[in-house]
This record gives structure tokens, sequence and C-alpha cells, in this order.
């Protein structure tokens, strides 16, 4: 297998603050190219905050120019990277919980998240999920949060190639173990590496636990961060499998 760098941005988000966010998630992104990542993961709705209440006014085009210097420094550092927004298109009523892919290569792909939270129904409505991505001998998966709780979602991710699933979540600490156990366990089953973004902190009402992780295909856990707070975690494929270190955003 190619050598392979990859992370997951522990992201703390400004409640509604697209601008506050986007220079947070070029911190990121200069910090993860600083560690030779090439595939750069962040939380479920990292550019606006998980705030189901401000979605409809926060809400943008998938092809909005607000995230023109993200798609810039992507491409610049040959950094395929995953951000969450709202999305909303001309002529749709609904909003949608959106995973933006921001190519290495200049190009754009766009993943909604298929599953919806008890709740969520309020301010959302279910995307369609979305392809693939293919990096360095990797199929890599997106999931948003709910969307692993249904396991037909990583079954199908599975049987459709995927040898990484790459979730972007919010996990608050008294979910934390049955959502891990959960994550682990499609690690076991299915043979894929296991990825995922949390929260760093507090986000529409909720505690987040942080401790964003990666599970090897066989389950066993590579590397996590060790609590909360804006941190960097790097995963690197070398001939000798995966290893792994997590960085603070200072």
């Amino acid at each position: 297998m190619k050598p392979l760098c990859i992370a997951a941005a522990q992201s703390c988000s400004v409640a509604g603050d697209l601008a506050a966010n986007i220079a947070h998630h070029l911190r990121f992104m200069d910090l993860a190219a600083g560690c030779g990542v090439r595939f750069l993961l962040f939380p479920e709705l990292s550019l606006t905050g998980y705030e189901p209440a401000l979605a409809a006014e926060l809400a943008q085009s998938a092809s909005t120019v607000l995230l023109q210097p993200l798609r810039d420094r992507a491409q610049q550092l040959a950094m395929t990277t995953v951000v969450g927004l709202p999305l909303r298109e001309a002529g749709e009523a609904g909003v949608r919980i959106g995973a933006l892919v921001l190519g290495a290569d200049g190009q754009q792909a766009v993943y909604t998240k298929r599953h919806l939270h008890p709740g969520e129904d309020a301010h959302f409505v279910p995307g369609e999920g979305g392809e693939p991505l293919s990096l360095a001998d990797e199929q890599i998966a997106l999931a948003v949060c709910a969307d692993f709780s249904h396991a037909s979602h990583a079954r199908h991710a599975r049987e459709a190639g995927a040898s990484l699933y790459a979730a972007s979540a919010l996990i608050g600490e008294s979910g934390y173990a049955v959502d891990s156990s959960i994550l682990q366990g499609y690690a076991q089953t299915h043979g894929m590496v296991v990825l995922v973004a949390n929260h760093g902190g507090p986000t529409g009402g909720w505690q987040s636990a942080g401790r964003s992780v990666l599970w090897g295909a066989n389950g066993e856990k590579i590397i996590d961060v060790p609590g909360a707070g804006d941190h960097l975690l790097v995963a690197q494929r070398t001939a000798d499998g995966w290893q792994g270190r997590a960085v603070p955003l200072k």
C-alpha cells in the first residue's frame, strides 16, 4: 500500500459565526499540512457549530463564495478537506446537514446526512448521502453523526468497496461509550479503518466529549485525543501499519 497521512480536526466552533470558523479551519488546515496530511475531516456542522435553531438563517449553497478561501487552501496544500455546513440550494424549501468535500484538485463534492436524530426534523430534511472518495489506495466513505447509528449505512459503505469510514460527529460524554462501541464494531465487522472527528467544545447546548479517534481495520484503537479542546488527530499509514499522534492547535 502507498503511504498515507490522514487527520481529524477536533475543532471548537463559534456559534453561528461563519467568518470566525472559516479562519479557525484555515489554521487547522495549515497545521495539518505541516504534518503531511492529505485527507482532513472536520466535525458535523463545523463551520457554524451544531446550532439547529440557527440553521435556516445560516444555510448556504454548496457553491457559496464564502468558502472560497477554504477551497483555495485545500488546493494549495494538496489536501482534500471535509467541512460541515447547513445547505440549502435555490428552489429548495428544506435545509440539509452537509459535508462539503473540498478536493486537493480544486474540485468539490457534497455529502448530505441521510439519517436525522429525533428532533432534527424540526430544522432539517434528510439528505442523499454521497459518493465515496478515492485516495492512495483507500476508498473513503463519509458519514455524518446519526448516519452511523444505522448499521446498514456502514454495511452498504463496505459493500460499495469502502476501506475507510470517516464520520463527522457531535458526541457528548453521555453517549460516547455507546457510539464508540458501534464505530469500533464496524472496524471489526467490516474490516474498515474508522476515523471520527468530534467537536472539541460545547455547541448547540451540548457538551462534546472530544476524544476524536482512529480504529484500525481489526478494531484496534490506533490513536485518540485524550479529551476535549482544539486538537489535530494525525494518523500515518506506512508499510508497518497505522500509527498516530494528537497535536494541540496553539
